[in-house]
């Protein structure tokens, strides 16, 4: 019970009878002051206490019928979301952007960028392809080759004096 009293004074007769009393007040309009304040700061405690345990039975109730958290939460979304689209301003702005839609300066953009599309793919296509190409050139270059062979001799260790010749090279014959 002191706990739920935090934040209230509780009634002091001394300040009333004997302490400074607020300009113009006098003694029994103070102790009849602090007396009320006392009953609404009661009052204010008892309907904290109601209001906890309204609190309490309204989460069993819910519990009960199986409504959690989870779901109060998608039916607070739904009803907002059913609020808003029945909002003037949500029927006013789908309405302009259906007029928009239907208009011909959308109809020609969405054309324009709807084959700019199509030529920045196709673009992007033949450019791949070419990379691709020029990668394949490299790779079968001798230049290529050659970096390749030595780094394969580096990774393994071997000399050239290990390597046997390549196949058809009758030099060393």
């Amino acid at each position: 019970m002191d706990s739920e009293n935090r934040g209230f004074s509780t009634m002091n007769t001394e300040s009333a009878s004997g302490g400074t009393l607020p300009p113009g007040m006098t003694e029994d309009e103070s102790v009849e002051v602090q007396v009320e304040l006392f009953k609404v700061e009661e009052e204010i405690l008892t309907l904290r206490q109601v209001l906890a345990a309204k609190e309490r039975h309204a989460a069993e109730l819910r519990r009960r019928l199986g409504i959690n958290p989870l779901s109060e939460f998608k039916q607070n979304i739904s009803k907002s979301w059913q609020e808003v689209q029945s909002s003037n301003a949500y029927l006013t702005a789908s309405a302009t952007l259906d007029d928009i839609s239907h208009s011909d300066a959308y109809k020609k953009t969405q054309e324009t960028l709807s084959q700019a599309g199509q030529m920045t793919s196709s673009a992007l296509s033949t450019m791949g392809s070419a990379i691709k190409n020029r990668l394949g050139d490299l790779r079968n270059s001798s230049t290529f080759k050659n970096i390749e062979d030595k780094m394969t001799k580096a990774m393994t260790g071997k000399s050239d004096d290990d390597t046997p010749p390549p196949p058809g090279d009758n030099s060393t014959i």
